[in-house]
C-alpha cells in the first residue's frame, strides 16, 4: 500500500508498504479505504518539524512516522471489529493514530460515524472539525442575542462563526491579520476585522466588548490573554486546540475582577458529535461547499501542505482525495 512519512521539516517520502490484516484488528477498531482528508491546523507543526508528544516521535529530522500527521479521514469500511460499522459503510472522523496518510487505515471505531454516501469525499471529511466544533459549542452558555467575537479566522475560526450565528449569536466579530472580508460573511461574521488580536483588543471600546471569545489561532501563548483582556465583564472564553505549550500565563487579575469563566477542552462522544455534524450540514447544505476550497490528489501533499501553510485570504478547508 501507498504511504506517506516526513522525513524532514516541510518534506513528505511515499513510501510502499504491506497492507494491514483484517485479522489482526483489536476489539472496536476498523480498517479503512482511504478516500479523503483534511488538513488541520494542528497538523502543521508536525510539518514543520517542530517535536510532538506521541510516544513514536523520535526522528532525527521530523517525527517519521508512517502517516503522520494526518487526523482527519474518511473512508470506506472494509473490515470492522465494531458494531456500529459494516463493510461498505462510508465513514468520517478520527484517525486515531494520527496515521491517516496511508491506503490503509486502522482506526478506533468510536471515533468514525457513517456518513451520506452521496456526500463526495472531500466535502464529508469536513463533518470532523465540525464535530469539534460543535462541541465546544455545546460547552458555552447560550449564545442566543449574545456577541461572540472569534480570535483567528482559519478554517476552525470560520466554522465557529457559522455555527454561532446559525444558533442564535446577534453579532459575530471575526479578527484576524489575513484578509477574510471576501469569504468571512459567508460563514456569518457580521464584523471582519482585520488586526492582530493586540491591535483589535487596544482599540476595543467596552460597549463593545462581547459576552464570549473563542480563541482559534493555537501555538502559541499570546492570543489567550488578547481574549481575556477583550472579553466583557462575565464573560466567557473558549480556548481551543491543541496546545503546544504545558504551561500558559494568563492574568489572573483580570479573571477575579472581571468575574470571567476560561474553559477548553478535547472532543469526547465523537462518534455522536459526528453524527449530529451529519445532521447541521444536511440543514444547511451551503456550508460545506463553501468550507472546502482546495482539492488535491494524495500524491500532491506535498504541495496542499506547503499551501496549508501559507495565509491566503479565500482559502478555508484543504482537502485530499486518493
Amino acid at each position: 500500500m501507498w504511504a506517506y512519512r516526513l522525513v524532514a521539516p516541510y518534506t513528505f517520502e511515499r513510501l510502499q508498504l504491506p497492507e494491514p490484516s483484517a485479522e489482526r484488528l483489536g476489539d472496536g477498531q476498523v480498517l479503512l479505504r482511504f478516500l479523503s482528508a483534511g488538513i488541520c491546523g494542528s497538523d502543521l507543526p508536525g510539518f514543520r518539524g517542530a517535536k510532538g508528544r506521541l510516544p513514536g516521535d523520535t526522528g532525527v529530522s521530523a517525527a517519521e512516522l508512517t502517516g503522520f500527521p494526518v487526523h482527519e479521514i474518511a473512508g470506506e469500511v472494509l473490515a470492522s471489529r465494531h458494531p456500529a460499522h459494516q463493510p461498505g459503510d462510508r465513514v468520517v472522523g478520527w484517525a486515531s493514530g494520527f496515521d491517516g496518510l496511508m491506503e490503509f487505515v486502522v482506526a478506533d471505531g468510536e471515533g468514525l460515524a457513517a456518513h451520506d454516501p452521496a456526500l463526495p469525499p472531500q466535502l464529508a471529511v469536513a463533518l470532523q472539525p465540525l464535530a469539534c466544533v460543535l462541541y465546544a459549542v455545546e460547552q458555552l452558555p447560550d449564545l442566543a442575542g449574545r456577541h461572540v467575537a472569534v480570535i483567528g479566522q482559519g478554517s476552525i475560526g470560520l466554522l465557529f462563526s457559522y455555527v454561532a450565528k446559525v444558533i442564535g449569536a446577534q453579532k459575530v466579530t471575526g479578527v484576524d491579520p489575513v484578509d477574510r472580508t471576501g469569504v468571512g460573511p459567508a460563514f456569518g461574521v457580521d464584523t471582519v476585522v482585520r488586526a492582530t488580536s493586540d491591535r483589535w483588543v487596544s482599540h476595543l471600546r467596552a460597549e463593545d466588548r462581547p459576552q464570549v471569545v473563542i480563541e482559534a489561532v493555537g501555538h502559541q501563548v499570546a492570543t489567550l490573554n488578547h481574549a481575556i483582556e477583550a472579553v466583557a465583564f462575565g464573560g466567557t472564553v473558549f480556548y481551543f486546540g491543541v496546545a503546544d505549550d504545558d504551561t500558559y500565563p494568563i492574568s489572573m487579575r483580570l479573571m477575579l475582577r472581571n468575574n470571567l469563566t476560561l474553559k477548553s477542552g478535547v472532543t469526547l462522544e465523537r462518534r455522536r458529535m459526528l453524527e449530529l455534524a451529519c445532521a447541521f450540514a444536511r440543514d444547511h447544505p451551503d456550508l460545506l461547499p463553501a468550507y472546502v476550497t482546495h482539492t488535491f490528489r494524495v500524491d500532491d501533499v506535498q504541495e496542499a501542505f506547503e499551501l496549508a501553510c501559507r495565509p491566503t485570504p479565500g482559502r478555508v478547508k484543504i482537502a485530499m482525495t486518493a
